[in-house]
């Protein structure tokens, strides 16, 4: 402290003892931050006035100041005149303070005003400090009022202090001062009490000191002649003002500041006003900057708790301010702070400042209370809003039985007062509460909560009836998301368990939102919709999670159809069999085969809109991490596959994702050669590191949490290690001569191994970055079947838990090596038609995870070298399988943009039959038989209608390609991958005769209808035609080119298609070609014959069909149009229309006559990057009136064919249909997914 200063205030001592009660002087203190609450309690306990004196006299300058201004304030005029002298004069050489940049004049202004000193933690908001300067220029020479509100605590009184420190603003604009006075909360004497102060500070230089004003309108007089004459063009500053009629004392037609929570405060006053409303919360980042001044820490330096903390504050500075000084007094009490917050005890957030309130709480419930009775029930009712949500005015119309108009004055009154907040949002408004007024809210209702939430349940029953919103009212989206929220938080389990377990809420639902959020509500509330039993839950929910993917696309598909596909014994079915039966004229399909089917994926979802390169668990298993070809990062919960995060991460394809190992942060890397770091809770970008120069295919974290070792590896042939808390890479490994595809850490985080296209897989130390040996798992490729001149790319690598073996995947190999002596321990080959995209070990160190390039993933135990799961249900590529670090789950990633979680222990209890997709059926008395392929190995006979197998076969020594029935269901006939061809007997499955027919894979085989004689083709220009009973055959000699396929005609006759874009008529006893017809400038792709025989139409690769004429051999029409192969054709059975579907998914149906284009079929809408169809339309049937189609694709579809328009969908668990078999009668449909499951479909 100044000398001059320290002297004036020893020379006063004894009248500043003698006449202050320092507990209203220490809270202006503890204010401005010189003076602690340590000292204060001191300053209570002993000789009170003393003992300030004596604690200030040891402090610097501020105090000084502070001490002076807190005299003017609570009234002690001639006590402060004392002490005027000896303010501390600011010296520099340009009028600045080196301190804060202020000038001499303007501190002088504000400490003679009696502004408040700048808080020791000041952070900056400089365009709310801005805004406020904007509006006191607009009030220029004339008088008027700027207010600026805010709820509790949001910095109001500091921020309008901050403005105030502007030389310019002050000397150009209020020349004649500052006057600064604390007003708050006040009845009449109060403020009579604050007016005699303020005209006692004006007047204090005066010779003629006069008395006190003795009311209000004598202060407000006086106020106004000292104003006009003495400080004109001057500013007075009214701090925390409640209530309008307190702002009449002071319309004296002067300029006024004033700070307040009630925006409409201002209304009972006349002159120019103008607003700046302060928002209610600091971001985050300032936030952490206020915790680190109070603590005097680098943010760096702040323990975990911080951020939580910040977050629970919600942005208040208020509450930021109060938990930073208690830390500061405490500092080891940062996780009791935090629980405080948590656990909403306000009461024990106490005061740590001179804010004016002796508890958080307090500060809220005085707003409050200020409220007129019926409005503090209508405030109470808000008390079960949700958080971070802005509620539109109907859902108030509705819980309050009011109009529009009314609910907007009653809700802006909340507005005004900053116990609300609106957003216009055009039209119409929308209102949420700041969180902290609504924890406050919670808890001061808890025990009514219940009551208020069945109140509004029962409001929307009302209004709503048997109605649902529908997405045209403003209210919709609140109903869909919060409904049940409301019922649950009512405990009204009846009328939940009837909205959750509704097909119609969830049809509505999941059309708006998708299904993620229904999911997380059966999770959310399952102690309600539980109370009887939890199996009827548990199907809603095994419903949703497993279809999920499908009901998130457009367009949306019949969810009555998807419930029809549920097991018999699921309450999903059997309300949808109940709807299905009372819906007339709808077309709906009973899967009659399906009890033999186990759902084995626990949740399905589809949140990239691309194919999903990789997917991995966070460490507390709790979420999952996603990238892809869409060159985004997704963040999702595992339970129920809601979105927490969605970055576009990259600007080109992202390969990789990983946690940390303490789920603090994602990494991903990209073909854009860049490798990026997010924060995993808020999306914030944390690092970019640009230093690989080829695409960067994985990226990596070592498993020890607190340290941040990050490894990637690149086409550019290296692996790099990055330290998260340097910029650059820590270390570069070089010694791969080719792209490096995939790097792992140790579980002891000891090695990183990486897998190279050079066909090694090479181990490195951490420490040292040094290689320590190499792996040459292209010798292990080089016997008589696999050449040592291609290349051997090495895909993947998985540690043991332990660290002590290595697991390392190429082309179709599993290879386990021993860490320590690089020896081979075992290996398995998994596929001999697919190679392996990547594999995983499982915590226990037996099982391993293999993902393969034909949509299946496999489960292997490598110590017993047998196959325990086989994992179907993706439809394209696995990219990636990753198990959780307990093993309890895992998760696949695909090229058709799912990711699927599997329980573990599920699968390997599983063990499904897989049918090839070739078979044959015969529909019988009202039965439908079915010749299918299992496992390539076996025939069996099935039957449909029951799905019992009536007869199997023996292994066969070669894999079975095709196979058929014989019409009197006496006979079966295949055909094998080594050319043979086999007629065996039905009844006993005994083979009757055999015939090494061809040297290739034999592709088709058909009975004559007199069963006697079998017509074959495999990949080769001749068709066999064997009367197996006689042993004869004949040779049908003539395509150039390989046959795509045959069907016999009338009289002896058939008519085969080849790739060499020719069809031909045989006489199958003679040989001969009857007709040749030179159809096409591509491959012929299909045929039909027209049902009086007279045509025939040819579809090609050309992108055109044809109907032609067998008695003229010409062609009729040329149908273009289709912008694909055209892939099938068919004619219905009135004789006068021809359907044909392309490669795109597109069906068209043609008049033969004139060959015009009758309709196109497509449903209405269809997600971007969609195929039609779900991919190529492969086969096509007409109803006996042909009034409707069936096509089969990526799923069957249902037309009809005088609109167009699609009337059902069914879909398949797995794609890529191949043909569909129909019944006469076009009630019973039979076809095979890639997945090898067979769907026998009935209609209802």
């Amino acid at each position: 402290m100044d000398v001059k200063s320290r002297n004036y205030l020893l020379m006063n001592r004894q009248a500043l003892e003698r006449d202050i009660k320092t507990s209203y002087i220490m809270d202006h203190m503890v204010a401005d931050q010189v003076l602690t609450l340590q000292e204060e309690e001191k300053v209570k306990q002993q000789e009170r006035a003393a003992m300030l004196i004596n604690i200030i006299l040891e402090k610097d300058n501020n105090s000084y100041r502070s001490f002076y201004n807190a005299l003017l304030h609570e009234g002690y005029r001639d006590l402060a005149a004392l002490l005027q002298d000896g303010i501390p004069v600011f010296s520099s050489g340009n009028g600045k303070s080196s301190l804060d940049g202020m000038t001499s004049y303007v501190k002088r202004i504000l400490c003679e005003g009696g502004v408040p000193q700048r808080p020791v933690v000041f952070v900056t908001r400089p365009k709310l400090v801005d805004a406020i300067k904007q509006k006191l220029y607009c009030l220029g020479s004339d008088p008027g009022w700027v207010t600026v509100y805010g709820m509790a605590g949001c910095g109001k009184t500091v921020l309008t202090a901050e403005a105030l420190r502007d030389h310019q603003l002050l000397e150009d604009y209020f020349p004649g001062g500052v006057h600064w006075i604390s007003v708050g909360k006040q009845d009449k004497a109060g403020l009579l009490i604050k007016l005699q102060n303020l005209c006692s500070r004006l007047e204090h230089d005066s010779t003629l000191s006069q008395r006190p004003p003795l009311n209000i309108e004598e202060a407000k007089d006086r106020l106004r002649l000292l104003m006009l004459r003495k400080y004109p063009r001057s500013l007075l500053v009214l701090d925390d003002i409640w209530d309008s009629w307190v702002l009449k004392a002071f319309d004296n037609q002067c300029q006024v500041l004033i700070t307040s929570r009630d925006r409409s405060v201002t209304d009972a006053v006349s002159g120019n006003k103008y607003e700046i409303h302060v928002e209610s919360g600091l971001a985050h980042e300032k936030g952490l900057e206020v915790l680190s001044l109070f603590v005097n820490m680098k943010i760096s330096e702040l323990p975990e708790q911080a951020n939580c903390i910040i977050r629970e504050c919600k942005g208040s500075p208020l509450v930021i301010s109060l938990i930073g000084a208690l830390l500061r007094d405490f500092p080891s009490r940062w996780e009791y702070y935090l629980k405080q917050l948590q656990n909403k005890q306000f009461k024990r957030i106490r005061k740590s400042s001179s804010y004016d309130y002796e508890a958080l709480d307090e500060a809220m419930s005085i707003s409050v209370e200020q409220l007129d009775n019926d409005f503090k029930d209508y405030y109470k009712d808000l008390s079960i809003l949700p958080k971070d949500v802005k509620v539109p005015t109907k859902v108030l119309c509705i819980l309050w039985d009011m109009e529009t108009e009314e609910v907007e004055d009653i809700l802006q009154e909340f507005v005004n007062k900053s116990l609300l907040f609106c957003d216009r949002n055009g039209k119409s408004f929308h209102y949420y509460l700041h969180d902290l007024q609504l924890d406050f809210l919670t808890e001061k209702n808890r025990n009514q909560l219940q009551e208020l939430h069945k109140n509004i349940v029962n409001q929307y029953k009302k209004y709503y009836k048997l109605n649902m919103p529908i997405p045209s009212q403003e209210d919709c989206m609140y109903w869909y998301n919060f409904l049940a929220y409301h019922m649950a938080g009512a405990n009204m389990q009846k009328e939940l368990r009837e909205l959750m377990f509704s097909l119609d809420w969830i049809k509505a639902k999941t059309e708006l939102v998708g299904p993620a959020h229904l999911i997380h509500e059966y999770v959310e509330y399952s102690s309600v919709l539980d109370q009887k039993d939890s199996i009827v839950r548990e199907n809603f929910q095994e419903f949703l999670s497993l279809n999920g993917h499908l009901l998130g696309r457009q367009p949306f598909p019949d969810i009555i159809q998807l419930g029809l596909c549920q097991p018999e014994t699921s309450e999903v079915y059997q309300q949808a069999k109940l709807r299905a039966q009372s819906e007339t004229g709808a077309f709906y399909l009973e899967w009659i085969n399906k009890k033999s089917l186990k759902n084995l994926s626990r949740l399905v979802v589809r949140p990239h809109r691309d194919a999903v390169y990789h997917a991995c668990f966070s460490q507390d298993r709790q979420r999952i991490a996603s990238c892809g070809a869409d060159k985004t990062l997704q963040v999702f919960k595992t339970e129920s596959g809601e979105m927490l995060l969605e970055i576009t991460a990259h600007e080109d394809e992202i390969l990789c994702c990983a946690f940390s190992a303490d789920d603090k942060y994602v990494a991903t890397c990209s073909a854009d050669k860049k490798v990026k770091i997010w924060n995993s809770r808020t999306g914030k970008c944390m690092h970019i590191y640009e230093e690989h120069t080829e695409q960067v295919n994985c990226c990596q974290f070592n498993n020890r949490s607190g340290q941040y070792l990050l490894a990637t590896c690149s086409n550019d042939t290296f692996i790099k290690l990055w330290d998260l808390k340097g910029k650059y890479c820590r270390n570069t490994m070089f010694g791969h001569v080719n792209s490096v595809n995939h790097c792992r850490f140790s579980p002891n985080d000891e090695y990183v191994a990486s897998c190279s296209t050079d066909g090694t897989v090479k181990l490195w130390e951490v420490r040292s970055a040094n290689e320590l040996k190499t792996i040459e798992i292209k010798d292990f490729f080089q016997n008589a079947d696999e050449q040592d001149d291609v290349e051997v790319l090495v895909k993947c690598c998985s540690w043991s838990r332990n660290s002590d073996m290595i697991l390392a995947v190429a082309k179709n190999k599993l290879l386990l090596f021993d860490v320590k002596t690089s020896n081979l321990l075992t290996q398995v080959i998994v596929s001999h038609h697919s190679t392996i995209q990547y594999c995983d070990f499982c915590a226990g160190d037996e099982l391993v995870a293999v993902a393969l390039s034909h949509c299946s993933v496999e489960l292997w135990n490598i110590k017993s070298l047998s196959k325990v799961a086989d994992c179907r249900g993706h439809m394209s590529w696995v990219h990636c399988v990753t198990f959780s670090p307990d093993g309890s789950l895992f998760l696949t990633s695909s090229d058709d943009q799912t990711i699927r979680i599997w329980e573990t222990n599920k699968v390997c209890k599983s063990s499904d039959a897989v049918l090839k997709s070739e078979l044959d059926a015969v529909f019988h008395n009202g039965e439908v038989m079915i010749l299918a392929i299992y496992n390539q190995k076996y025939i069996q006979l099935i039957n449909g209608n029951t799905d019992n197998i009536i007869m199997q076969t023996e292994p066969q020594e070669s894999l079975i390609c095709c196979c058929c029935l014989s019409e009197d269901l006496k006979f079966a006939a295949f055909g094998q991958e080594n050319g043979t061809v086999k007629v065996l007997q039905l009844l006993d499955g005994k083979v009757l005769k055999y015939r090494e027919a061809y040297r290739t894979s034999v592709q088709h085989c058909r009975f004559t209808s007199d069963c006697q004689t079998l017509i074959s083709s495999a990949h080769d220009a001749v068709i066999q035609v064997w009367n197996w009973q006689l042993n004869e055959c004949v040779f049908l000699r003539g395509h150039k080119e390989a046959i795509k396929d045959f069907r016999l005609l009338e009289s002896a006759k058939l008519l085969s298609w080849s790739f060499d874009g020719t069809v031909k008529v045989w006489n199958i006893i003679t040989g001969n070609t009857e007709k040749d017809f030179a159809c096409h400038g591509g491959a012929v792709l299909s045929c039909a014959v027209s049902p009086d025989g007279r045509k025939f139409s040819s579809t090609s690769a050309d992108k055109t069909a044809k109907i032609w004429s067998f008695e003229s051999s010409c062609v009729l029409h040329e149908l273009k149009g289709h912008e694909a192969c055209v892939r099938c054709c068919t004619f219905s059975p009135n004789n006068k229309l021809l359907a044909t579907g392309d490669d795109k998914g597109d069906i068209r149906i043609w008049d033969i006559l004139t060959g015009g284009l009758l309709h196109f079929c497509s449903p209405v809408t269809v997600d971007e990057g969609e195929p039609t169809h779900g991919g190529w339309v492969t086969d096509l049937s007409f109803s006996p009136d042909s009034e409707m189609l069936v096509s089969s694709g990526g799923y069957l579809k249902w037309w009809n064919v005088t609109t167009g328009e699609s009337l059902q969908t069914f879909y398949t668990n797995g794609t890529n249909l191949k043909s569909i078999h129909v019944s006469p009668d076009f009630k019973v449909y039979v076809t095979v997914d890639n997945l090898g499951i067979l769907y026998v479909l009935q209609k209802l």
